[in-house]
């Protein structure tokens, strides 16, 4: 028996060292896969730059290996860009191509690579771009192109820009569930979905704003590379041309040539006059990310802020790399204050707002910054409520044509469901408490009138602190800020009119403006920031299945990820917002 008892053990001991041998040894040989993927690359002569326009597009790239085991590629604003001006800088490149699809993205991540688009090709190089089915960004990104080309069973999404607000609340009045708001601004619509039946004059005013600028901008960027006025665009439109013949988009000169897929290397082919039997040097966006680059001069440091503004990241969930974290946020922009090398910060921002309180402590660590050295905000598809918030002590703001901005004001939103409780379930509460408001929000009652009047008032002094932080950072007086506020959503062409920023222009104007304030006659920009190792990631807890997890559910719900999201983190929220009406993604 004893003998027994040994060779048990002894067997169970060997498959566990075996065990961890062999996890090792599979350890080694992804990083070992991986990072042979990432080293460093030199570009063949006259390569061709593919770049994928397919899916929903994040401000910054996620680089974790559980994507790049599961074949996920990450598609961002910060890799794409990078990628568009090293292929442009590089001699062995030749040209861009654009495998064109539904290509999801706030207009002025877009416009920025638009323009991106643009100055490659006024370098001398060339882009072709390709599309089964094209949705009206990518078309838009593809109209940069010398050739455009479609399948012949292919469309264009072209009728325009809209979409339809959803209201619940006779729906939750119907479970004896009613949201109780508290907010100041007649624009400040973020509760109307919950306590409304349409949409308010007031909302309906700003949104249509904005959607004809974003639209406008679309049309004039299409006009100028087809050389197809904006009347005739508009009409297109009008006609639903995505529904008809696909043969229109030739006559109508939107498109150069219908082909099918097996066809278009043959054409790309004898664009760059090569042999039937010659091969096209592809690369990706992470192979030219992967070539050497000079840095000389001083550093710039790029910070990405993007997500909803949270007092602290989730520490469980799918959502815990979405967000804007006051406290992560405030000690890395401590420790960039405290950084010599620095010279300046670009504060590249992306979002619609949160917590009120979140936003003020970010709001505080700009401003200790900016004693330091100079803090420009690059604003990109939004930086809205909380967002604006977090920009106003900045030197200086720059913002696209299409960013969303402003949105000046705060809101309470409380559930009540008293009636669901006592009414449709039955169930009778008894309270106890010392004060007469002890029990705030009583399950039975609600809000009494008292309570409500202090949550009121609550709400108006985060109101009034708002404006005075853009008071301050913008220098205007507190009566033009009310004038400019009341919670109203602006365009960034109209922001720079009404001076809540400075400049219309991307974020490559952002860190040349940065360097100029820090007087730096050499410089380079890096983003700030370090990404763990691959070894670190794959040691690590859960939070990479959790983020693969996240990409994957990303890429399935599209542009019903953020609403998703928004719902998931309800319970978490604070019960004070500085945070825009609702979310907004052209598809």
């Amino acid at each position: 028996m004893k003998d027994f008892f040994k060779y048990v053990l002894a067997t169970v001991v060997g498959l566990v060292l075996t065990s961890i041998i062999m996890f090792a040894l599979g350890a080694m040989s992804i990083v070992g896969m991986i990072a042979s993927g990432e080293a460093t690359k030199s570009i063949d002569h006259n390569s061709v730059l593919v770049l994928k326009l397919d899916g929903m597009m994040s401000e910054q790239s996620e680089d974790n290996f559980m994507n790049k085991i599961n074949g996920i590629e990450g598609l961002s604003f910060e890799n794409t860009m990078q990628a568009i001006q090293r292929a442009a800088a590089n001699e062995d490149v030749a040209g861009i191509y654009i495998e064109a699809g539904q290509f999801g993205a706030d207009l002025a991540q877009a416009e920025e690579l638009h323009a991106e688009l643009e100055k490659f090709r006024k370098t001398g190089k060339w882009i072709i771009a390709y599309g089964e089915d094209y949705n009206v960004l990518s078309y838009y990104l593809a109209s940069t192109a010398n050739k455009v080309y479609m399948n012949p069973q292919g469309t264009i999404n072209w009728i325009g820009l809209g979409g339809e607000a959803m209201y619940i609340k006779n729906t939750l009045a119907k479970f004896g569930i009613k949201y109780v708001p508290v907010k100041v601004g007649k624009y400040k619509s973020a509760v109307e979905r919950y306590t409304a039946d349409e949409m308010s004059a007031a909302d309906r005013e700003q949104t249509e704003r904005y959607l004809k600028g974003w639209w406008n901008t679309i049309v004039k960027g299409v006009s100028a590379n087809r050389h197809i006025s904006a009347a005739d665009l508009n009409k297109y439109a009008d006609d639903m041309i995505a529904l008809g013949e696909p043969k229109q988009f030739v006559s109508t000169k939107m498109v150069d040539k219908l082909l099918y897929t097996d066809e278009v290397k043959p054409a790309v082919k004898k664009f760059m006059k090569l042999d039937e039997d010659d091969d096209i040097n592809q690369i990706s966006v992470d192979d030219i990310l992967n070539t050497k680059i000079q840095e000389d001069g001083d550093e710039i440091a790029v910070y990405y802020a993007f997500g909803n503004i949270v007092n602290e990241t989730p520490t469980e969930g799918m959502f815990n790399g979405t967000c804007i974290a006051a406290k992560d946020v405030c000690r890395d922009l401590q420790e960039i204050a405290d950084d010599d090398h620095i010279k300046a910060v670009v504060l590249r921002i992306n979002s619609g707002g949160g917590s009120a309180y979140a936003s003020e402590q970010i709001w505080h660590q700009v401003k200790k910054l900016r004693e330091k050295k100079p803090v420009v905000v690059s604003m990109s598809g939004a930086a809205a409520s909380g967002g604006y918030y977090i920009s106003a002590p900045a030197n200086y703001i720059i913002a696209d044509n299409t960013t969303i901005t402003g949105s000046i004001g705060i809101y309470g939103l409380y559930r009540d469901m008293s009636e669901l409780y006592t009414k449709k379930l039955g169930i009778n509460f008894s309270q106890v408490g010392t004060n007469r408001n002890s029990v705030l929000g009583s399950q039975e009652y609600g809000f009494t009138p008292e309570q409500f009047t202090a949550l009121q008032n609550n709400v108006n002094r985060g109101y009034e602190l708002f404006k005075s932080r853009v008071a301050e950072g913008r220098k205007l007086t507190a009566a033009q800020v009310e004038n400019i506020a009341q919670g109203r959503v602006w365009l960034g062409e109209d922001a720079k009119k009404i001076g809540l920023i400075d400049e219309i222009g991307g974020l490559n104007r952002a860190i040349a403006k940065a360097a100029s304030l820090a007087k730096c006659k050499e410089y380079y920009a890096e983003t700030w920031g370090e990404t763990p190792s691959l070894l670190e990631q794959l040691l690590a807890n859960s939070t990479d299945m959790d983020t693969y997890l996240d990409t994957k559910l990303k890429n399935t719900l599209g542009a019903l990820y953020e609403p998703v999201m928004m719902m998931n983190e309800y319970e978490q929220m604070d019960k004070v917002q500085a945070r825009m009406p609702y979310i907004i993604r052209i598809k």
